[in-house]
């Protein structure tokens, strides 16, 4: 099980698109504990322009770590004054992040 953790925490992919002034990252792959940590590094937090998209139609949420890095990531944005929006999260995945989004850490 740590094997295979460990071979598809790489099998994430995020791109960025910069498009009528908005940033537009969409990630690919399964996001859990293993490949979360990576999620943080995805990101252009300096050259970015004041709003940002997060988009997860192609990923899916399996625990709270990805949340948390979702919060590391919307709260970098937002210490450099940058609109941030997470959407295309599947049903599960949504209902994940509802609960536990400004719930974890500390």
């Amino acid at each position: 099980m740590v094997l295979f953790a460990r071979r598809v925490a790489h099998m994430v992919e995020v791109d960025g698109r910069l498009e009528g002034g908005v940033k537009t990252y969409r990630a690919r792959g399964q996001l859990f504990f293993a490949s979360s940590n990576d999620l943080v590094f995805s990101f252009d937090y300096a050259d970015d322009p004041d709003r940002v998209v997060i988009d997860l139609s192609g990923a899916t949420i399996w625990d709270a770590s990805t949340v948390a890095a979702l919060d590391g990531i919307t709260t970098k944005y937002a210490s450099r004054g940058t609109d941030v929006t997470v959407e295309g999260l599947n049903p599960a995945g949504e209902e994940r992040y509802n609960r536990l989004t400004g719930r974890l850490g500390d």
